[in-house]
């Protein structure tokens, strides 16, 4: 492949050609290689762009025999709650993974007695912001019983089956 020359697209200084550095992702003439001065700071290896690399150390190489699009799990332990998570496996047990504003955060699972979202409808989960989770296992989101109209509270709670 060619050198990139100044005022060309670029990602890391070896794509660019001799005197010239890429810079904001673009060749500028400058401290190209072999150029360098005697300061520490110039002489030191390039970091690489922020986001291109997930770990900073190479994944160890593949068994023998194993494939290679096996998923490999994002981090030694389980999410705590609070944590950022992608799906509800990302959490510690009792916990789920839920909207929280615009990012998915752990949350506890919901106990008895505690106030529960019931969907009507499909396609209504996109409008919450501050999602909740289920109810835990042997529990079952019901209108909340009170005395008075039937219809006088909406509230639903994690009621035993």
């Amino acid at each position: 492949l060619a050198c990139r020359r100044r005022r060309k697209r670029c990602l890391r200084d070896a794509m660019c050609c001799p005197g010239t550095t890429c810079s904001n992702g673009e060749g500028r003439q400058g401290l190209g290689r072999g150029v360098l001065g005697s300061h520490p700071w110039l002489t030191a290896a390039p970091l690489p762009p922020a986001g291109l690399f997930r770990d900073a150390h190479p994944a160890p190489p593949s068994p023998v025999g194993a494939s290679r699009l096996e998923p490999t799990p994002r981090c030694p332990h389980a999410g705590e709650e609070g944590d950022f998570c992608l799906r509800s496996s990302d959490c510690a047990a009792g916990l789920c993974c839920a909207r929280h504003f615009w990012s998915k955060i752990c949350k506890p699972v919901l106990r008895e007695g505690q106030v529960c979202t019931r969907h009507r409808r499909k396609g209504t989960h996109g409008l919450e912001i501050f999602q909740r989770c289920q109810c835990a296992e042997g529990l079952a989101c019901r209108l909340q019983r009170e005395h008075g109209p039937a219809d006088a509270s909406r509230l639903h709670t994690c009621q035993r089956h």
